[in-house]
Order: structure tokens, then C-alpha cells, then sequence
């Protein structure tokens, strides 16, 4: 009997603010656990990781499965005969979306992007940057036009989140949740049920 193969997601990170997303996400893949990460980091998205929540390269590889350079275009995750769920890039600069909806493939997350984009595999890009210019809005629109979705990490109030973690865990759940990945995330029931509780 062959054992079968782990659910897997990849994780790109890239030099947009909101650095925690990432980390808070990796996090809630393995507290789920059964779905095995596979992360790439720009050294951007590092400095970034370093700058907003003094991690350093070593403890943001630690709460992923495998970590792949950003450079090693050869990698597993860069063919399609490697199976994943798909991949999400969080946060996604302005530079990355750029790539993926040139399909420019010049470094692994951006390859790797393309990759899941050719296969008809889910690619999330959480896009960070306000205000949006036109260029911004044609590659998000480019990006939706080729399957891929665009979730700009914005917050929910109507679970009154008191905290910054929380509002960042909702939207976390969220986008897992379009993997058919569940980690109990607050769902909107309605106003009327809203109020009678």
C-alpha cells in the first residue's frame, strides 16, 4: 500500500509591509498540521521580517517544512509536476505582482507563482501597497484574468478583534480557507443571528 502523498502549500514572502501575515500564517499551518509548507523568501521580504518583528532568517525557516532560496530556480516547487495545493504570497510587494502577471519567472517565488498559474492550481497573492496606481490595478487585474486571486490583507471588525493578532489571524483563516484549509476562523452569520446571541 503506498502512503499517500502530503497536502502542500507554498509560501512566498516578499518586501511589502505586514511581515507578520507571514508569520502567523506558517504558524497556523503547523498548528493545523497535515499540510506541509514550503517557503521561499526574498531578501527584501528578510530585511522586512527583521525590520517589523526582529526575526531572524533562521526562525522564520523554523516554522516552515522546507525552505527553498530564492535563487534556486531548479527547485521542486519550480515544475508542475510537483503536486501543492497551490501558493500563496504573503505579502506580496508591487514588484512581485508585477512578474507574475508578466509572467517574468526571475526568481523562485515568481516561478514558482507561474508554475501554479499554468497547472490551474490556487495562487493568492496578498497585495500590500495603498494608494494603487494604474499599473497596480491592470496586474492585479492581469493576475485575476489568469485564475489567480487577489486578497489585500485588510482587516474585519464584525468579530470585534481586540488585538492586532487577532485581526491578522482572521484574515490568515481566511485566505487558508481558500486551500479548504479550516484553523476556526470567526464566519459572519448575519446581523439578526449577530444579534441574538
Amino acid at each position: 500500500m503506498t502512503t499517500p502523498a502530503p497536502r502542500r502549500l507554498i509560501v512566498g514572502v516578499t518586501g511589502a509591509t505586514g511581515a507578520i501575515y507571514a508569520q502567523r500564517m506558517l504558524q497556523a499551518l503547523r498548528a493545523v498540521g497535515g499540510i506541509e509548507s514550503h517557503l521561499i523568501v526574498s531578501q527584501a521580504g528578510q530585511l522586512n521580517l527583521q525590520h517589523e518583528l526582529d526575526l531572524t532568517r533562521a526562525e522564520i525557516d523554523a516554522l516552515a517544512d522546507v525552505v527553498h532560496p530564492i535563487r534556486d530556480v531548479g527547485a521542486s516547487i519550480a515544475s508542475g509536476s510537483f503536486p501543492s495545493a497551490g501558493m500563496v504570497v504573503v505579502p506580496c510587494s508591487m514588484k512581485t505582482l508585477a512578474a507574475v502577471a508578466h509572467g517574468m519567472a526571475d526568481n523562485l517565488i515568481s516561478r514558482a507563482a507561474d508554475v501554479v498559474l499554468k497547472e490551474r492550481r490556487r495562487l493568492v497573492l496578498m497585495v500590500r501597497e495603498t494608494p494603487l496606481n494604474l499599473a497596480h490595478l491592470r496586474n492585479m487585474t492581469s493576475v485575476t484574468e489568469m485564475g489567480g486571486i487577489i486578497f489585500p490583507p485588510l482587516p474585519a471588525f464584525y468579530h470585534r478583534p481586540q488585538s492586532i493578532e487577532e485581526m491578522v489571524d482572521h484574515t490568515v483563516g481566511r485566505v487558508l480557507s481558500l486551500f479548504d484549509i479550516d484553523v476556526d476562523t470567526p464566519q459572519w452569520k448575519g446581523l439578526k443571528a449577530e444579534r441574538s446571541d
